[in-house]
């Protein structure tokens, strides 16, 4: 019977590690496998991550391109659909009850309702922005849509 002490690795799957330096005996004792001399034979040596040997970078070669606008407004987006079926489990919904049913990543940041689908229960819904399809489909059943204001 096979038991846990009895577990072994297979014959030859399992290579001892080359121990570097050790003497002329190991084969890789007086440069230890560093090659003779120069800066890469060196303790402390290291190269920068996008050198290439001299020839210019590709970072440099590659001319820049685009800029990122830091003012830009990333909104989480969630259709009528979405909120039609968080309807049955909250009369307001916010983006801690969407977060709650898994419609949205994460409670921070800012929320936009738009169009896609349909709603038939009256519900308050609160969000940063809505499409104006959105706002059509929560007022026609009889919802409200409150445009949240970030102080």
């Amino acid at each position: 019977m096979l038991t846990l002490k009895d577990l072994k690795p297979a014959e030859g799957s399992r290579k001892n590690r080359k121990r570097i330096g050790r003497g002329q005996a190991s084969g890789q004792g007086h440069t230890a496998g560093r090659g003779n001399n120069g800066a890469k034979s060196r303790s402390g040596y290291s190269q920068k991550l996008y050198f290439e040997g001299g020839q210019l970078p590709l970072i440099r070669r590659v001319p820049k391109h685009g800029f990122t606008n830091v003012f830009k407004k990333v909104y989480q987006v969630v259709n009528v659909s979405d909120i039609n079926d968080v309807a049955s489990v909250a009369s307001i919904i916010d983006a801690e009850v969407l977060f709650a049913n898994g419609k949205i990543n994460s409670v921070e940041g800012l929320l936009k309702v738009l169009g896609d689908g349909s709603i038939d229960k009256a519900v308050t819904v609160k969000a940063h922005a809505f499409s104006k399809s959105a706002s059509e489909k929560i007022a026609v059943a009889n919802g409200n849509a409150e445009v949240i204001t970030r102080a």
